[in-house]
């Protein structure tokens, strides 16, 4: 990521409305400043909108509406932990915003789960925290009792 930051600083100062870049594989690849900065900006933005809340969701659609079966794992599962309360992003409405959140996480798949800013994983990982019990604990550690300790308690 420095590396494109000091190649994108490079680009503006020469003027250059094309820089050629030389990234560790050695190939040369040819990026308009412009798109470097906006990616850089991306990047920034993408790190302040994970530790908007506590859980944070890109996911394809919106929670009252999921748009892929994935999305809507995620939301059923949170929503079993009695988690209403998180910032959700639509990357089906921002093309950058679903290329994006990709890179920034190095995860090539959405939806994606931070919990305080913390990259947690995508559907799958949340499935398997859900079902190994590992998600009761990750709430409890952000201050959210999970809704199905006190389902427990009451079938007992």
């Amino acid at each position: 990521m420095n590396s494109l930051i000091r190649s994108t600083a490079r680009c503006m100062r020469s003027g250059a409305a094309v820089c050629l870049l030389r990234p560790a594989d050695g190939l040369v690849r040819a990026a308009s400043a412009r798109f470097l900065c906006a990616a850089a900006d991306l990047q920034k933005d993408l790190g302040e909108m994970v530790k908007k809340d506590k859980v944070v969701v890109f996911m394809k659609g919106t929670p009252a509406q999921p748009m892929c079966g994935f999305s809507n794992a995620v939301v059923q599962i949170l929503r079993m932990h009695g988690v209403d309360q998180y910032v959700s992003y639509n990357v089906l409405e921002d093309q950058e915003l679903r290329e994006g959140v990709k890179v920034f996480s190095n995860w090539p798949t959405v939806p994606q789960v931070y919990f305080n800013g913390e990259f947690v994983g995508g559907c799958d990982i949340l499935l398997q925290m859900h079902q190994n019990g590992d998600l009761v604990d990750e709430l409890k550690k952000l201050g959210i009792r999970s809704a199905l300790l006190d389902a427990e308690k009451e079938s007992k």
